[in-house]
């Protein structure tokens, strides 16, 4: 339960205390600055507690945009103020600067008006940084007299706050599918769930659901199932668009919701790779192995995220970017042609799992995965291309905060660690690329020689032990360089290929099932690596990543079982790792998720 003081004398007709009742607020009165205090120190630590003059005229919205607002500390408009427990200390310290000013003309808080409003500055003046809500044509005021209040409520009537509210709900940066195909009907299914209580987690559950019911369609084989499969992926997507408007409707953020909301995106889609593969199989005529394009695909699109997150991260908080490329980027931005043009470019989510619903319903499985792979692949061309063109023109220098994540990102074991600590300071003197070089190297080597030696051949092992090495050696000193952020996409490219690779290489039925579980299990923890860093908590911890055998460890493993084993044993040997991984990392990160304190966020999901 929060609570909420509202000070002044009361205004009669003022609907202010059914607002702030509707908003779950319990509403307590007190006449001035000293019962405010009063009022608040009965108020449990644990409670958020909000200010709100009895003057106030404006919208509801406007105080649920104020005062209910999980991820802020303290949030203000004119005439409300609101604090979590965090920022009561600076709360309770502003009531007593105010109370003991109070009727003397003098201290530095009484330079402002409505208590609430000298609250909110007295907060700012203790360094607790408060959050003002953009309104747009919302109101929010304290009128000083009965005409300017008489005006107040007729702004307040002439504006429809349920359509901004709507409008408000739906991302404001998203793909050309999702904007004119999608959100115009997903936020009235936002708005219904609100009003039946239902919570973003809620849906995004059903929207999971949803997407399995697709897979386990897609696996018939048949053109029926083909067809529901791709009608069920974009209900599937409707309620996905659908949960994050709910969360903005609503405003019901959290941090396990964006980690929820992200991990089921990803496994709804390898989820529906691995049913159009298991129906390529089961389709009549003999069926038709495509196990290694939906592998493919998936290791294709996990690349390219982990090329978003690492440059991302990487230029967080970045200074002084003069970059040329980014300025032309800017300006074709005012032109609103070539930002739909980029958009769809870049094959974001939408646009993606439109191509695959359509594909699915009226084409094979083969060609779904063929028109897939090749879209992805240009989008990923452009899109890195971009970013490796704004981070050799620029000139910025890479905070600490990003070299850590950079270093978190890129998963490393026990193995390169003690590379990279043998090999610090020979590393210290090598030139700006060297990073990026070493991890491309002993990548490229890797993947050929899995692909070009025989299955069962010691050769793939001592490419893995080069790799090994050259993977320490790209991390012995910290990842500042303008393309250092290429190392964490190039690790995971190099891993998930070759894992590829030598399961295809075995011949034999399941290699690539195995292979695609394994894979599948190593991309979770990888995504849950980029969400907790997201969150502000930081990686996993090392014992899991040590214990996973970081990126090069796993490789190694997995090479030594190819040359140990028979086919039919490293298949199996690939089950067995691939069920241990999940089981490892699902446990931790269920564990951390569910038990999570952290500070509550919203993501907006993929970039688009």
């Amino acid at each position: 339960m929060s609570t909420a003081i509202v000070t002044g004398s009361a205004v009669p007709g003022s609907p202010l205390e059914g607002d702030l009742k509707a908003l779950g607020f319990e509403v307590r009165h007190a006449a001035d600055a000293a019962g405010t205090a009063h009022e608040a120190s009965q108020v449990p630590a644990g409670q958020r507690i909000a200010v709100v003059d009895s003057g106030f005229v404006g919208h509801a919205h406007a105080l649920r945009l104020a005062l209910t607002d999980p991820r802020f500390a303290a949030s203000a408009v004119r005439g409300a103020v609101t604090v979590k427990p965090e920022a009561r200390p600076a709360l309770d310290a502003a009531l007593a600067e105010d109370a003991g000013g109070e009727g003397r003309g003098s201290g530095a808080l009484l330079a402002v008006g409505s208590l609430a409003d000298r609250l909110a500055e007295g907060l700012l003046a203790r360094g607790t940084e408060v959050h003002r809500p953009e309104l747009g044509r919302l109101v929010a005021e304290v009128p000083a007299d009965p005409q300017a209040r008489n005006e107040a409520r007729q702004a307040v009537a002439a504006v429809d706050e349920e359509e901004i509210r709507l409008r408000s709900a739906v991302k404001a940066r998203d793909g050309f599918f999702t904007t004119y195909c999608i959100s115009p009907y997903s936020r009235y299914v936002a708005r219904w769930c609100a009003r039946r209580g239902l919570t973003p987690n809620q849906v995004t559950t059903a929207s999971l659901l949803t997407a399995l019911l697709a897979a386990g369609c897609a696996a018939t084989g048949t053109r029926p199932g083909f067809v529901a499969a791709g009608v069920l992926l974009l209900l599937s997507f409707v309620l996905d668009c659908a949960d994050g408007q709910l969360a903005r409707y609503s405003l019901q953020y959290s941090t396990l919701g964006a980690w929820l909301d992200a991990t089921f995106d990803r496994a709804k889609e390898y989820a529906f790779y691995a049913g159009l593969a298991l129906g390529a199989a089961a389709a009549d005529g003999g069926g038709d192995d495509v196990w290694a394009l939906a592998l493919g695909a998936m290791v294709l699109q996990s690349c390219r995220h982990v090329v978003d997150f690492a440059f991302n991260e990487a230029n967080h908080d970045a200074t002084a970017n003069t970059s040329p490329t980014a300025a032309l980027s800017d300006r074709l931005d005012g032109l609103g042609w070539t930002v739909w043009l980029r958009r769809m470019i870049v094959l974001p989510i939408g646009e993606r799992w439109a191509l695959i619903a359509v594909l699915t319903a009226l084409t094979t499985p083969r060609i779904t995965f063929l028109v897939l792979l090749v879209g992805c692949a240009l989008a990923a061309l452009y899109t890195t291309a971009g970013r490796v063109l704004r981070s050799v023109t620029r000139r910025a220098e890479r905070s600490e905060r990003a070299k850590r994540a950079l270093a978190e990102l890129c998963d490393t074991g026990l193995i390169a660690d003690s590379f990279a600590a043998a090999g610090r300071e020979a590393v210290r003197r090598l030139p700006a690329l060297a990073p990026v070089l070493l991890a491309l190297a002993g990548g490229v080597l890797l993947v050929t020689v899995s692909a070009f030696t025989g299955f069962g051949t010691t050769w793939p092992i001592v490419a893995a032990c080069v790799y090994c090495l050259t993977s320490g050696l790209a991390v012995a000193r910290p990842l500042g360089g303008s393309l250092d952020w290429l190392v964490p996409p190039v690790f995971r490219a190099a891993e998930y290929s070759a894992v590829l690779i030598l399961a295809a290489r075995a011949e034999v039925n399941g290699a690539l099932p195995a292979a695609f579980g394994l894979v599948s299990a190593v991309a979770y923890h990888h995504y849950d690596t980029v969400y907790r860093i997201r969150g502000g908590t930081g990686a996993p911890p090392q014992w899991l990543v040590r214990t996973v055998g970081g990126h090069e460890g796993r490789i190694l493993l997995v090479t030594v079982l190819a040359a140990l084993l028979a086919p039919s044993g490293f298949t199996v040997a690939l089950t067995v790792l691939a069920v241990a991984v999940a089981a490892v990392v699902l446990a931790e990160s269920i564990r951390f998720w569910v038990s999570s304190q952290a500070p509550a966020v919203h993501d907006e999901g993929e970039p688009a």
